[in-house]
């Protein structure tokens, strides 16, 4: 009988029906495969973001867009895919309190040789990458992943303006952790160019989106 010696690394959590798991990486000394294995936990602790300089900066850019537009006043979302991905880099900005709301870990699409620390940008169908660019939020529809929620995009730039046709739209994975992974990266293949947060994020975001009457601006940045 052959022994598998099996090494893990906690990357993270998710949550799923209430219930708190960590996420790690395990790999077998005798085969060296590298493969997702999921865990019950309890050590869930989020520690407070610090707002950069930047975020802020972008959050006033988007304010003065969403005024311009006639997008909602009260919220925005802001998603810098030039901050690691093992960081929370989904942001739900508050215009009135000049704050984050939520945040939430993002993945970024997998394709034309986009690596966990790069994406490769695209607005080509069938290239499954993440596309830069302001996108209004649209209609609220059924998921297969997540939540089962997810909310339709419609890019607003030449960098993004085939989003709708793409089906690319925002919306939630339950194996993307609830606490940052940092330096660990959120594994490629849970997104094929939709920004993909957290399932606690979502709900949270879901509600908050049920209550507003116009819609919100999303940008995604580098």
């Amino acid at each position: 009988m052959r022994l598998f010696i099996l090494y893990l690394s906690k990357l993270g959590y998710y949550e799923e029906n209430n219930e708190n798991y960590a996420i790690c990486t395990c790999r077998s000394a005798v085969f060296r495969h590298r493969l997702i294995v999921y865990g019950k936990c309890s050590d869930t602790t989020v520690a407070p973001l610090v707002i950069s300089e930047r975020l802020n900066k972008k959050a006033s850019e988007a304010r003065a867009y969403s005024i311009s537009k006639g997008f909602n006043t009260n919220y925005c979302m802001l998603v810098d895919f030039g901050i690691h991905s093992g960081k929370k880099r989904f942001f739900i900005w508050d215009f009135k309190g000049d704050s984050i709301k939520y945040s939430s870990l993002c993945a970024h699409g997998y394709g034309r040789d986009s690596t966990h620390d790069k994406p490769v940008y695209s607005n080509v169908e069938g290239s499954y990458c993440s596309s830069l660019g302001k996108y209004k939020v649209g209609v609220r529809s059924y998921s297969k992943w997540g939540i089962n929620v997810h909310y339709k995009l419609h890019g607003l730039e030449p960098t993004n303006n085939n989003a709708f046709k793409r089906y690319i739209v925002l919306h939630s994975y339950t194996p993307v952790p609830v606490r940052e992974i940092y330096p660990a990266h959120l594994p490629l293949g849970m997104s094929q160019g939709c920004p993909v947060i957290c399932n606690d994020v979502m709900k949270q975001l879901d509600a908050l989106l049920k209550t507003e009457k116009k819609p919100l601006l999303l940008w995604i940045y580098e």
